[in-house]
């Protein structure tokens, strides 16, 4: 679990490391500042000295005035242009964002958030990742919460213990600068070093007397030995970019898709007019429910740093007040394509950031564009099924001839076309092969646009790591959680639960809750939340409940159940799927503000 929802467990209160009782607490922490002062009095590790040694990277230097006059000041400029720590490391905007932040909370940086903006977009620029570099860490700007991949066992504990590795990965740093990050961390929270850094280790047997042979590589050594080597200042990818950025030209016509999970699929367009920079932008989007309802209207201002990385917010009428519904303000987080024909991303809302739209925009050329269709998929035998194929420029004149949905699928009769929307009738034989397929229209393609398939052979309950949190105060709201089911078919193996599984769409289920048993008499279930008839979960309230055991709070850990209503197994039981749930107290506090274009 990643993005401001790390160490779970601690924050249901079932973690080992946070006290229950006051005194326990000073009481190992003073004994933990000991050990650390004693720690410091053996002096640094051979191998976080040779770290020291190592033949010194090329920094990048720094050429923008405003960031020389704001940052020169504790960061010394030496003859070749560099800046002390910051010509040695690179990042997103939001890392710089941070890296600002901290300047002015510990060392008194003044800044009006004017200047804040121009030195964060001029570092991005200068010291920023590649596309490719930022791609793999796009979760974090987006604000997903996602199973984060981390690299090993090592980093786990000296870096995603205490934060998303994520915020890790957004950096590229020479190897000194490595090393020093390690001291910032001992100078900061002193009890790293114990808990995390493990310098104290390896020092001696269980009777204090020296182990055989050397001691091994301590835990802080490793990850910065891994660290430098994995994500080192100088790239291939960084060396790529630096010579191919260029402004960004989006000014024109965009078309639009989106999902939006328990609303569905979106289609539309975006008019993008340039700002009063060449990396502003003003937008206009109009996006229509591909199952029928209101359209949904925004305007929006976005700032692009480095050539690709969209930063937004948008604001329109509210679709109504219950959870989940559009409110009157949004952000948006994108990548764009180093083409700048296309970009994609995350808009997203609500109190922890937990609802959201997955966007996809592409420039529109005036040629024949197919965007989505109505339906994810088509059962081998069935007849006379109605598509729904939404797009732009799509032919004047259609025949049956004109679409082709490959071997097996026939295109029966066109019922109506315009150039925006081609709604066809179509026949799958039996023995149609099952799997991904294309749709095209003319030269137009959808690539994996449909499947087709015999049977549902699964469901699945989604997101696959889903968090809530408790609340009820202004300032302690609840974090909701909007479930889907997902159907699968088994796939050419013809075995289920692999690799090569085929995604069908959701499908109507019902929902409810039951227990996920940890301890005897476990009754989360009955005070942890409620789930809606369409898959949302609302939270409880947050605070002490007289009602519970040792009057707990409201957290707890239960079972989404989903149950299809007219899809059924081998043995003709409805298809079910589970989804673990983890409900939280709030985040009493919320470090990671936005960048505000």
């Amino acid at each position: 679990m990643t993005h401001r929802n790390f160490c779970v467990s601690a924050a249901i209160g079932r973690c080992p490391y946070v006290f229950r009782d006051i005194s326990a607490g000073l009481a190992v922490f003073a004994l933990s500042f000991v050990q650390v002062v004693s720690v410091f009095a053996q002096g640094p590790s051979e191998s976080r000295i040779a770290a020291a040694e190592a033949k010194p990277v090329e920094g990048i230097p720094v050429t923008d005035p405003l960031v020389i006059a704001k940052c020169g000041g504790c960061h010394k400029k030496d003859d070749k242009g560099n800046l002390t720590r910051i010509s040695w490391e690179r990042t997103t905007p939001e890392g710089w964002e941070e890296v600002i932040k901290r300047m002015v909370r510990l060392n008194g940086l003044k800044l009006n958030p004017e200047e804040a903006r121009a030195v964060i977009k001029s570092l991005s620029a200068s010291h920023g990742l590649a596309p490719e570099e930022a791609r793999a860490i796009a979760y974090m700007s987006e604000h997903r919460i996602i199973e984060e991949p981390i690299p090993n066992d090592n980093l786990k504990t000296t870096c995603a213990a205490c934060h998303p590795f994520g915020r890790v990965a957004s950096f590229r740093r020479a190897p000194e600068e490595w090393k020093l990050l390690v001291n910032l961390h001992v100078a900061l929270y002193p009890i790293v070093e114990l808990t995390a850094f493990g310098r104290s280790r390896g020092r001696g047997g269980p009777s204090g007397e020296a182990a055989a042979g050397p001691p091994p590589p301590e835990p802080a050594d490793q990850a910065i030995e891994f660290l430098s080597k994995n994500y080192p200042l100088e790239t291939t990818d960084w060396a790529s970019w630096r010579t191919r950025t260029r402004a960004p030209k989006l000014a024109g016509k965009w078309l639009v898709s989106a999902h939006i999970a328990g609303r569905g699929d979106f289609s539309g367009e975006m008019t993008i007019d340039a700002g009063s920079t060449p990396d502003e932008f003003t937008t206009q989007v109009k996006l229509l429910p591909v199952a029928g309802g209101p359209a949904i209207e925004r305007t929006g201002k976005v700032l692009v740093f480095n050539g690709y990385a969209w930063r937004g917010r948008s604001t329109g009428s509210p679709s109504g007040s219950a959870p989940g519904d559009i409110p009157g303000e949004m952000r948006e987080s994108m990548m764009i394509a180093p083409d700048q024909s296309w970009a994609e991303g995350r808009w997203f809302w609500g109190s922890y950031d937990e609802f959201g739209a997955d966007v996809k925009l592409r420039r529109a050329s005036g040629a024949a564009t197919i965007l989505l269709i109505d339906r994810p998929s088509l059962k081998a035998g069935s007849q006379a099924q109605r598509v729904r194929i939404l797009g732009d420029g799509l032919p004047a004149q259609v025949t049956p001839a004109d679409l082709d949905f490959g071997a097996g699928v026939t295109v029966s009769r066109i019922v109506s076309h315009t150039p925006q929307e081609i709604v066809a009738e179509v026949d799958v034989a039996e023995n149609a092969i099952s799997g991904k397929r294309d749709i095209a229209v003319g030269s137009a393609v959808l690539p994996n646009a449909i499947a087709v398939y015999d049977k549902i052979d699964y469901i699945r309950v989604l997101p696959a790591t889903p968090i809530a949190r408790l609340g009820g105060a202004a300032q302690r709201p609840k974090g909701y959680q909007q479930f889907e089911v997902m159907a699968y078919n088994r796939g050419a193996d013809n075995k289920p639960y692999t690799a090569d599984d085929v995604a069908l769409g959701p499908i109507d289920v019902s929902w409810s809750v039951e227990e996920f048993p940890e301890v005897f008499g476990d009754d989360d279930k009955k005070y942890v939340g409620t789930l809606s008839e369409t898959g949302l979960f609302t939270p409880a309230l947050d605070g002490p409940n007289p009602r519970r055991n040792q009057m707990r709070d409201n957290y707890g850990t239960v079972w989404v159940v989903a149950t299809a209503k007219s899809e059924h197994d081998g043995n003709g039981k409805p298809l079910t799927a589970k989804g673990y749930l983890i409900v939280s107290p709030p985040l009493y506090i919320i470090w990671d503000k936005e960048i505000t274009p």
